[in-house]
Parts: structure tokens; C-alpha cells; sequence
């Protein structure tokens, strides 16, 4: 594995394989990886010839700055899960090398930025799209894996691959679940035992909400899957919507209902997780 701090250098490298006509799989992540992390990773490396993947917790997209000094930062575990899975380059820049002068670019994504995630975390997807349009320029892969367990932020990132005519391949990957069902994120080793006992009833809630949804309206779904998980005392729903996978326009009925996607943020103290459920016919 070739590990590389700067821009230029990474850069030199890709285009040299390039030149080879080797194809480029990029994964972006954040590090403090887990399972879901290294299921992006398989599938770049069953899909292309080199797999870049890069480590960098981006200051821009965290709207409580409480939150981006919370966040895990362990990378000599990170490498070496990175090691068992195959990666060919590690790209892990320093704030200043993604940064070296304040960027002050503005994107409009319409309706996408500003419902759920967008209206509770303001300026977080301007930061998504400024530090993947980074990476994107930095890496210029052909394809590109990001999880499904972010789902608003895959919509914004191909609406930003769209409107930049990046051309580059956007593949979504499953959400990977713990045994208990609870979507793997970075943020789960951040919870304490008695949180973590309590938190698997946000995805045993959405998967019971499929059966809900035949006989209740969509706003009497809401409104239960609310109540079922307010009513433990460790978890408190910052939002649950029922919107259209395109348009994350909130649903009014069931008429187009395998177009439709129940996303989810809860609050477990000072931590904060976001899941979702897709509803079929």
C-alpha cells in the first residue's frame, strides 16, 4: 500500500497508472473505519484495477465544531484494516494541504440541501461538496462508492458530479447493519454500553415501519415511528421524513411507494445517528 500526504504527488501517481490503462476506484471516508467502510472498498477492487482510498476528517462539513474534535481519529487501525482488504493507495492529506487558503465557492442543490440533514446541520453540505470536489480533482477516479446509509448526501454528491461535469461513475453500496440491526457508522464506538444496548431499536423500528406502512397514512407512519423510539429514554428523533428517492420532496401519500425512503436522524446524547429504510409495494 502507497501511502501519500499531498495532492501533486497523488496526482503523479494516478496519472502514471493511467498511462498504464489501469481504471481508478476511489472510496473517501473519514477514517475510524468499520466493516461498512471496508464493503465500498471490496467492491472498488472487484470493480477496478487500483483502489485509492483517503483519510481526512473535513473540518467544513461539521456544523458544531464540538462534534469535528469528537470525531474518531485512529489511523494506524485504519491502515491496518486497510491492509486485510487491499488498498493500493492511501491518500491522508493534512488540513492545510486541502485547505492551504480559504474557499469561499457556494453550490446550489435546490430542495436536496435544504430538508433533514440540510435544514438541522446548516453549511453541511456546502462542506460535503467543497471537500469532495477536492478529492474528485485530486483523485479524478473513474469510479467513485459512497454508502447508502448516507443517503441525502449521495443525492447532493451526484447533483455536484452532475453540475461540475466531473463524468465520473457514482456507484451507492448497501447499508452494513451489526448484528442488532444498528447501521455501522464511525459514531457508534463514541457510545457508551447503555446507549448501545438502546440503539438497535431505531433500525427495528424502521424495519417494522414496512408493515406499518399498509395500513397507516404516510403522517401516521411518522408520527409512530416518533413515538416508538422517544419513548427510550436514550434516543431522541431530531427528524423522521418519508420523501421521494430523487427529489427528497416529503411524501403525501403511497401512491409512487417503491420510490419512496424513510430517513431518520436520532440524537443518543451528545451523539448523533442517521439511518434509513426503503418501502416497496
Amino acid at each position: 500500500m502507497n501511502i501519500v500526504s499531498s495532492k501533486r504527488e497523488l496526482s503523479e501517481i494516478i496519472n502514471d497508472l493511467k498511462v498504464e490503462g489501469k481504471s481508478i476506484g476511489f472510496v473517501p471516508t473519514m477514517g475510524a473505519l468499520h466493516e461498512g467502510h471496508l464493503s465500498l472498498m471490496k467492491r472498488s477492487n472487484s470493480d477496478n484495477d487500483v483502489t485509492v482510498v483517503s483519510v481526512f476528517v473535513n473540518p467544513t462539513q461539521f456544523n458544531n465544531p464540538n462534534d469535528y474534535s469528537k470525531y474518531p481519529r485512529i489511523i494506524e487501525e485504519d491502515i491496518a484494516k486497510l491492509k486485510s482488504v487491499k488498498c493500493d493507495i492511501l491518500f491522508t492529506p493534512t488540513k492545510e494541504e486541502m485547505y492551504p487558503e480559504e474557499d469561499n465557492r457556494e453550490f446550489d442543490f435546490g430542495n436536496l440541501e435544504r430538508v433533514m440533514e440540510g435544514k438541522h446541520r446548516p453549511g453541511h453540505f456546502r462542506g460535503v461538496a467543497l471537500i469532495v470536489s477536492k478529492l474528485f480533482e485530486a483523485v479524478n477516479p473513474h469510479k467513485a462508492y459512497f454508502g447508502e446509509k448516507d443517503f441525502q448526501q449521495l443525492a447532493i454528491i451526484n447533483r455536484l458530479n452532475e453540475k461540475e461535469n466531473y463524468g465520473i461513475e457514482i456507484v451507492p453500496c448497501p447499508i452494513i447493519r451489526e448484528k442488532d440491526g444498528l447501521a455501522m457508522s464511525s459514531r457508534n464506538m463514541l457510545l457508551s454500553k447503555e446507549q448501545r444496548e438502546n440503539v438497535s431499536l431505531i433500525s427495528k423500528t424502521l424495519s417494522k415501519s414496512l408493515e406499518q406502512s399498509k395500513n397507516k397514512t404516510v403522517q401516521e407512519l411518522k408520527d409512530w415511528v416518533i413515538s416508538e423510539i422517544n419513548v427510550n429514554k436514550y434516543l431522541d428523533v431530531e427528524y423522521f421524513d418519508v420523501v421521494d428517492i430523487k427529489t427528497l420532496e416529503s411524501a403525501c401519500d403511497w401512491m409512487n411507494k417503491n420510490n419512496l425512503i424513510g430517513c431518520i436522524a436520532v440524537h443518543v446524547g451528545s451523539i448523533r445517528l442517521i439511518d434509513n429504510i426503503r418501502f416497496y409495494s
